[in-house]
């Protein structure tokens, strides 16, 4: 194929479809792969969040409270 023949190609597309309507189709597909590049990331960071919560269940933060009664102990013990 010879630069003319995508050069006709270009025109005739452009006659068809305009130009309005060729830049909703630019920017839909441009839409579509962000969201299939976000899908496909989302996965991993699904797994994170699961990852995260799970090791939070298994050792909870301790409170500010409770920091503080250590900090008590830590100061109160012989030395």
């Amino acid at each position: 194929m010879s630069i003319w023949h995508l050069v006709i190609l270009l025109v005739v597309v452009v006659v068809i479809f305009g130009t309005g309507k060729l830049r909703n189709i630019g920017s839909d597909l441009g839409n579509a792969m962000r969201d299939f590049k976000k899908g496909l990331s989302g996965d991993e960071d699904e797994v994170k969040r699961k990852e995260e919560a799970d090791r939070l269940r298994a050792d909870p933060p301790a409170s500010p409270a409770d920091k503080a009664t250590q900090s008590q102990r830590d100061s109160s013990d012989p030395k």
